[in-house]
Order: structure tokens, then C-alpha cells, then sequence
């Protein structure tokens, strides 16, 4: 069976995946990094390379989104054992919630203790500028509002509790060590923090919808990372996470602007060296 057929997973699958890795690769990794579109170049960091394309081999479809390759590469980050993954699962592309978290429950069982998420955003924060980079600080679910929760079903303790907090889901001194790593590096001047809304896609957002959007109190908003937050934080996992502000929200009916692909990927492309010393350098303090 497919793994993306599945609504349900049991924890000895996760395991098998899991035991298969550390069987195929030398590398211990205590860091995980899940890189957004057009982010993926985070890989090309790491020293000592090995890469697995398990995602790809267990779902011959995945991550064909442009920007996204598929792949899990393990290797060390200024020293540190590390693994990167190079495209995600995503929810608009029909993979149903248990398949989008997947791999961070595989993460958790490789003896991962840190999961750095990462992706493209619109700006719904009208002070936010395109390139800016936006310290994760809280996040709004909202295919969670409509019961689209990783965590529905069945517990699995072996993983976490059944009602695991969430007011503390992305790290705080995590983002205090990234906002000193940002001065030193020069890059404070477009470093932001906010709120990111996660929708379900594929579409990009309505005017109506991303004005109700900046009520709620949210700064930016994509299509991806929250489920995989949710589980990490179910697991334990200590999490940071990045958004690039690639493309500002239309708000006004006058406007001639309309959000695109390409440009999310042209803005990634222009700011993918500042988020790759941003990470790498942190990932150095951690």
C-alpha cells in the first residue's frame, strides 16, 4: 500500500523507515531541517554528504512541486550531525495529514532533538518587505480549525501525550540566539518576527481572505509547516522556524499585483545566501 493511501500510521511503520535509515547512513543527526521552496540549497552546506532519496522511493510522486527535490541529505553543519530535507510532503498536493508528518515522527525515532522548519511566505504585515525573513514566534492552524489535525485519532504515548501544549511551540531562546546571530551576521536590518497562518492551498489567497487574515493577527501566510510543528512539539522536539517573505499580500481591489510562483522563487533565490549563514550560524550555537 502507498504510504500516501494511508490515513493512519502505526508506530512499528515509522520504526521500520526509521531503522532503515540509520542502517543505510554513518551520520547521527540530533538536527533536523525542513527546507521550504526554493530553500532547499541549505543542503549544499553540509559536509560529508549522504543522500537518501527514501522520501521519493516510498512515494514515487512526491514533492514535485518546483523548488522541492525530494530527498533527505545527512552530513554535518559547522560540525554538527544534521539532516535536511530537501521538499516536503504537502497538503494541497493530495497527501492526506498523516503523510504530510511522516517524516518528523521518523525524525523523532532517529534521535532527532531539534527540528529548524523553513518556507516561503506571503507578507500579510504591511511593515514587512519582500526578502525579509520572519522569526516564526507563533502560528495559526487553520486546517486544524477544520479538523484537519495531525494528532485526531488514536494516541500513540510512545510519542507524546495526548493533549500536548502549544503556547510554546517554537522555541524562545532559539529565536533570542537568532536575533544575535542576525546582528552579527548584518542581517537585522530585514529580520522580522510574526505570526504565520498556515491555509491548505493550492490557491493563493483571496483580498476578502487575507483581510480577515491580518484581524486574526496574522504576518504572514503559506501553505505548509504548522502539522509538522504540531508533531515535533508532540514529540518533544525543541522547534525554530523561518519564513521569507517573498511576495506581499494583495489587500486593495484597485490593485494590479497577482501572487505567482516564479516570484517566490526569484525572491528565495536573491535571499537564499543571508538564510543560509543565518541557519548554519545558529545551528553552530544550538
Amino acid at each position: 500500500m502507498l504510504l500516501s493511501s494511508k490515513c493512519c500510521f502505526h508506530y512499528e511503520e515509522y520504526k521500520e523507515t526509521a531503522d532503515w535509515l540509520l542502517a543505510n547512513t554513518d551520520t547521527r543527526p540530533k538536527v533536523a531541517i525542513i527546507c521550504g521552496s526554493g530553500l532547499g540549497g541549505l543542503a549544499d552546506l553540509l559536509d560529508k554528504k549522504k543522500v537518501v532519496s527514501f522520501i521519493t522511493s516510498l512515494l514515487p510522486h512526491a514533492s514535485s512541486v518546483q523548488g522541492h527535490k525530494g530527498q533527505l541529505v545527512f552530513g554535518e553543519l559547522n560540525g554538527k550531525p544534521c539532516v535536511c530535507m530537501q521538499g516536503r510532503f504537502h497538503f494541497y498536493e493530495g497527501y492526506n495529514i498523516a503523510t504530510v508528518t511522516y517524516p518528523v515522527r521518523v525524525f523523532f525515532l532517529l534521535g532527532i532533538e531539534t527540528l529548524i522548519v523553513t518556507n516561503a511566505a506571503g507578507g500579510l504585515n504591511p511593515r514587512f518587505n519582500v526578502g525579509d525573513i520572519m522569526l516564526i514566534k507563533d502560528h495559526i492552524n487553520m486546517p486544524g480549525f477544520a479538523g484537519q489535525n495531525p494528532l485526531c485519532g488514536r494516541n500513540e504515548e510512545r510519542f507524546g501525550v495526548r493533549f500536548p501544549c502549544m503556547s510554546d511551540a517554537y522555541d524562545r531562546d532559539f529565536a533570542r540566539m537568532a536575533r544575535e546571530t542576525a546582528q552579527d551576521l548584518g542581517c537585522d536590518s530585514f529580520l522580522q518576527e510574526g505570526v504565520y497562518c498556515m491555509l491548505a492551498g493550492p490557491s493563493y489567497e483571496t483580498i476578502a481572505e487575507c483581510r480577515v487574515l491580518q484581524m486574526l493577527g496574522a504576518d504572514a501566510v503559506g501553505m505548509s509547516t504548522v502539522p509538522e510543528v504540531v508533531v515535533a512539539r508532540h514529540c518533544g522536539m525543541r522547534v525554530f522556524g523561518l519564513s521569507l517573505i517573498t511576495n506581499k499580500v494583495v489587500t486593495d481591489y484597485n490593485s494590479t499585483e497577482r501572487a505567482n510562483h516564479e516570484e517566490v522563487l526569484e525572491t528565495t533565490r536573491m535571499r537564499t545566501e543571508d538564510l543560509q549563514k543565518l541557519v548554519s550560524n545558529l545551528v553552530l550555537k544550538m
